[in-house]
């Protein structure tokens, strides 16, 4: 039988998933962590090698002279040298989609909050704030309605299309840039307009486009102002996609209105990140990806990736 290693589990399963599919197709051995130092130990008798952040470079790829299949648990790759691999005719598989409704939740979920700071709301009430009230009601922050409101969408695949269907159901226009080509394939309730357009025009700015070097530091100063005042920017899609310095200096001096990402340049941040101190920046975990569901789904296709490479016909191959 294959033996499988898995170098960084616990995301991916912190205990409420179940390995057992995998164990049935060889001998698993599944580690929480993996520290650059442990890998080749841990790998060195492994055929398969599933891992989700944890990096396999050309130098260590080098010392697995067994290894035969990597499985990235991600969609995004950029933590494996592809190319040294193939070199090594070792085949590397990612998970296409599977967190599709999960991060499109998620966007709305960071985008209610700053609309309504329902936990501020509720920490207020429980202090007492709302039995000393001289009124029947009272806010501790503007209330927004969504309604009417202008969603501008920078990508428009899986996640950005399931975001544009949400907001259609708020009542929102939708806007989105296209992928560069001269006819973008028109999508039901969402208007195609340049980049400068929608950035002028967006109430809320959603980011749902890979990390190139055209999209690094996508956002910057001169973007930034070209939005509203009152605008709202979302990233749950690359850290990077975001200048960061000019992201905070724009919130400190309330260039625009708010900014909520679950994702950061570099992860986990340094102290030193700008956005820790900018005001009204939402700053989640990196965690739009992470429900049981799409954490199931996500496993379900990684097994499913395996056998397949196991009977010799390997799908979602990211280095062919």
């Amino acid at each position: 039988m294959a033996n499988i290693v898995v170098l960084d589990g616990y995301t991916l399963n912190p205990g409420d998933l179940d390995w057992g599919r995998l164990e049935q197709l060889g001998n698993v051995t599944v580690y929480y962590r993996s520290a650059v130092t442990e890998i080749v130990e841990r790998a060195a008798h492994a055929d398969i090698v599933l891992t989700n952040k944890t990096q396999l470079s050309a130098a260590i790829l080098e010392q697995l002279p067994k290894l035969k299949y990597i499985g990235v648990l991600a969609t995004g790759y950029n933590i494996v040298d592809t190319e040294a691999a193939k070199q090594r005719g070792i085949p590397v598989t990612n998970i296409p989609t599977y967190g599709t409704q999960s991060v499109a939740q998620f966007v709305f979920a960071l985008l209610l909050e700053l609309c309504h700071r329902v936990q501020t709301h509720s920490d207020a009430v429980h202090a007492g704030d709302w039995n000393n009230c001289p009124d029947f009601c009272f806010t501790r922050s503007p209330l927004i309605e969504l309604s009417g409101k202008t969603m501008g969408l920078i990508g428009l695949g899986r996640i950005g299309g399931q975001v544009a269907r949400i907001a259609n159901a708020f009542g929102m226009r939708v806007i989105a840039v296209g992928s560069g080509r001269s006819n973008p394939t028109p999508v039901e309730g969402v208007e195609w307009v340049e980049l400068d357009q929608l950035l002028a025009e967006s109430d809320v700015i959603s980011l749902h486009c890979p990390l190139t070097p055209a999209t690094e530091k996508l956002i910057n100063a001169e973007r930034l102002a070209l939005m509203k005042h009152s605008a709202i920017l979302i990233n749950t899609s690359r850290g990077a996609l975001i200048n960061e310095q000019d992201l905070a200096i724009a919130l400190n001096d309330r260039r625009i209105a708010g900014a909520a990402v679950d994702v950061l340049s570099v992860e986990p941040p340094v102290p030193s990140n700008p956005l820790y101190a900018a005001a009204n920046c939402l700053i989640t975990p990196h965690i739009a990806w992470a429900t049981k569901e799409a954490r199931a789904r996500l496993m379900g296709t990684a097994v499913d990736n395996v056998q397949s490479f196991l009977s010799g016909h390997t799908v979602h191959v990211v280095n062919g």
